[in-house]
């Protein structure tokens, strides 16, 4: 058996032609246009690729971009200011502060400055609360990419099986509750689950999320799975440096029925979704109905 190959860029560009529609005919309905702020404290090369890319996607699906660039020695003060003017300006629907930030600064403290209704990275408590009661929340980007493309490939997950090798706030958390509120029977794994490789293999739907570079062997992947790839690691390989996942691609593909590669599958799913975050926090902060097919 060869696995299909989940295509993330061709379904991201799906995605963020239902957005541009559904933002066309928001504008055209209620004269609302959905606005995402991104602030970039310092000067961090990758953040500043990071924080162009999604200006320049933002854009290209209608919504309004603002982008605020703070110097590396920011104070706590001057960038709490900031986000409080931004949860309090009605044009600005979505906040998102790129991390890493200088270390004077806590990532957890600057989520929590955050309007919940505008925590498009879905990371504050009180969405993190929301999610795991079964509740309308904001939800983190990846985790949601990987529901759509899960959703696209198999249809309805109900009675799968599922593992998530991860336990991060980020994804892993929050990926086992959008499978639960699915219907799956979910676990969550990590490195040091006892039996690891036995509890993968039951899996129907594999999620590899725990930031080690191939740590999932093919042969721990039961025939006709779905494998979704969330890691992205640079490692040197013959004298080259190389993006790969946190699975063995090239045993795993052999075993899978689906896989999404590294990179191009689940990495552009990520701006995608927070472009559809963007849209959603517009909608219910002004009482409209979420779109569909872009949600949890």
């Amino acid at each position: 058996m060869t696995a299909q190959i989940i295509d993330g860029r061709a379904f991201a560009a799906k995605v963020r032609a239902q957005v541009a529609d559904q933002v066309a005919k928001l504008k055209e309905k209620t004269g609302i246009t959905p606005g995402l702020a991104v602030v970039l404290v310092g000067e961090d090369p990758a953040s500043q690729v990071y924080v162009r890319s999604k200006g320049q996607q933002t854009i290209e699906v209608g919504m309004n971009s603002y982008e605020h660039k703070l110097p590396a020695d920011v104070s706590k003060d001057e960038l709490y200011a900031l986000i409080d003017k931004l949860n309090n300006d009605p044009a600005v629907h979505g906040i998102l502060v790129q991390f890493p930030v200088p270390d004077h600064l806590s990532e957890t403290e600057i989520v929590s400055q955050i309007d919940p209704g505008k925590d498009v990275d879905g990371l504050h408590v009180v969405n993190a609360g929301l999610l795991a009661s079964g509740q309308k929340a904001m939800v983190s980007c990846t985790p949601l990419g990987c529901l759509m493309l899960l959703r696209d490939h198999l249809g309805s997950l109900s009675g799968l099986d599922a593992v998530v090798v991860g336990r991060s706030n980020l994804v892993g958390k929050p990926m086992a509750q959008l499978l639960v509120r699915d219907s799956c029977t979910v676990t969550i794994a990590h490195s040091r689950t006892k039996d690891l490789p036995d509890v993968v293999r039951r899996a129907d739907i594999v999620i590899a999320a725990v930031g080690r570079p191939e740590m999932v062997p093919g042969d721990w992947i039961k025939e006709g799975a779905t494998v979704i790839d969330v890691g992205i690691n640079r490692i040197e390989r013959d004298g080259k440096n190389k993006l790969v996942g946190d699975v063995d691609y090239a045993t795993a593909v052999e075993r899978a029925g689906a896989i999404t590669p590294v990179p191009g599958g689940v990495g552009p799913m990520t701006i995608a979704c927070l472009l559809a975050n963007t849209l959603t926090a517009a909608c219910r902060a002004n009482g409209l109905p979420e779109p569909e097919g872009l949600t949890a």
